[in-house]
């Protein structure tokens, strides 16, 4: 599953998602599966939102490979094809790899200049992965 679009200019969920849908999905990481209807009730405490137009993005989902979809009787279940985690992880890995396809030194450059920003833990696992690539060669 890759999200085509990643917006530099919003935060969380909405850098890889439009607003219902990121909205959706955060319902979604919280619960097991849910229906439509008990999503859209969720979304219903912030703002009223439209049953067709949650079915809709809802489906949608289902079409990029996001959300998985299954029949239970009269109605359809939803549950995220990834947990959040491991979403967020192919996501930054995938554009990981693409800034190094275009980029290439100029991104490790600055991956180096943002560690100064991060904490020891972060700096150690970098040291030790270096290590291990020195050793591979």
């Amino acid at each position: 599953m890759k999200i085509r679009k990643f917006k530099m200019n919003e935060s969380g969920l909405n850098r890889f998602f439009g607003p219902l849908e990121a909205k959706i999905m955060d319902i979604l990481w919280n619960d097991v599966e849910m229906t439509i209807k008990e999503v859209q009730q969720v979304l219903d405490r912030e703002k009223l939102t439209n049953f067709n137009t949650v079915m809709t993005v809802m489906n949608r989902l289902v079409e990029k490979g996001i959300l998985q979809k299954r029949a239970e009787g009269r109605s359809s279940l939803y549950k995220p094809v990834l947990s959040r985690a491991e979403f967020l992880h192919t996501q930054s890995k995938e554009m990981t790899n693409e800034l190094m396809d275009e980029f290439g030194n100029v991104v490790v450059s600055h991956m180096l200049d943002a560690l100064e920003e991060v904490d020891e833990d972060l700096v150690a696992k970098l040291e030790q992965k270096i290590q291990e690539l020195k050793k591979g060669r």
